[in-house]
Order: structure tokens, then sequence, then C-alpha cells
């Protein structure tokens, strides 16, 4: 099995191969970004792709879209710090096969692996509970008003993006993110882009 690990940590990328090193049939192919992990995946073909959500520049969110884009039949797994329900519900809308937090058990990722690389999905069951009985903090989240393509933009303005430079990241015009901006202020009620950017702060998305 090939397996594509795009995270930029290298000490995460290094406990991953730890994890997988005693099987002879697995070969790691790793990037740190979303270009080179598209670039990766286009050249490699990897039987399952591993993607960190907070990749410098475009998230793994968007490197899945452009990644499924390419393969509708791409087996992704999204690799996350943040463990809210919503960021595994919105994996989940875009196509992807499997979600694990990285502050889980370190099993979950090989059982995640196995899995999906089976033609599978994986869920770790706390999440899966959640996502499917609505808990509170899914019903609650502000950030379940937003669409999958709302959190990136959010997520790139909490990490210092002017709208010119999210638009050429998400291949959008500036007119659409200046308009989704707005949007999203409605939706969450709030009064300017500052506020918008002390929220994907404290919501953990930078």
């Amino acid at each position: 099995m090939r397996i594509l690990i795009v995270d930029d940590h290298p000490i995460v990328a290094s406990g991953c191969r730890a994890l997988l090193a005693g099987d002879p049939d697995v070969t790691i192919l790793e990037a740190a970004d979303a270009e080179s992990g598209e670039g990766a995946f286009i050249t490699e073909r990897p039987d399952v792709c591993v993607l960190d959500i907070n990749l410098p520049g475009v998230s793994g969110f968007e490197l899945a879209r452009r990644i499924l884009a390419r393969d509708a039949t791409a087996r992704i797994i999204m690799f996350s710090m943040n463990d809210d329900p919503i960021f595994a519900a919105r994996a989940i809308e875009i196509g992807a096969k499997g979600y694990v937090s990285k502050s889980g058990d370190p099993g979950d990722l090989l059982e995640a692996i196995r899995k999906v690389g089976d033609g599978g999905v994986f869920l770790p069951s706390a999440i899966a509970q959640s996502i499917a009985f609505a808990g509170p903090g899914l019903a609650e989240s502000r950030l379940a008003k937003l669409t999958q393509r709302e959190i990136e933009i959010l997520r790139l303005l909490g990490a210092g993006k002017s709208l010119s430079e999210i638009a050429w990241l998400i291949n959008a015009s500036y007119k659409t993110i200046a308009n989704t901006s707005s949007i999203m202020r409605q939706k969450l009620g709030l009064r300017s882009s500052s506020e918008l950017v002390r929220f994907a702060i404290e919501s953990r998305l930078v």
C-alpha cells in the first residue's frame, strides 16, 4: 500500500512512519504543503492520502477538494489537532473517507488507514456519536453555520491573508471572497473583518 502523508510538521510525519514501519508492504510518501501534496498525488497515485487540515497556505480541506476533482475515487483521511465534530462532518461532506484527531489514540490512524485502504470508512467513536446524535457541541457550534469553503476562507483570514491573497490561493475572484466574507459576518453575527479574524483564532482554525 502506498500512503501519502501531507503534513508540515516533520515530527508528525516521522511519527506516522514509525507507526507504519512494521508493515513491509507499506510505502510512505511525504509532502509538506498543498501544492507539493497535489503534485505527489498526480505523479505517485497513492492508495491512501492522509492530509493535515491546517497546512501552510491552503488547507487540507482545499487539497482534498482538488484531489477529488482529479480522481473522485481517491481515498482520503483528514488528520487534525481539532477534535470538534464539525470538522469531521465537513470532511465527510467533501468526500473524505476518514477523520482522525492528532490528540486521540495513535492506533486510530493505523485503523483508519487499514479501513480506508480496504475501501471502508473510519471515524473515532466519540466523534461518530457526536455527529450521529447531533450532540450539543455540534448543534451549538457557530462553525456549523458555515460551509466548508467558508471555513477555509475564515481560516485564511485568521492566518493574516488579504482578500486578494485568498482569492489567488483558492482560485476564486476577489468579488467572490469579499461577498463570502460579508455573508459569513451575517451568519456569525459579526460586524467587521477584524471580528472574523478574532473568531477564526478563537475557534482554533489557525
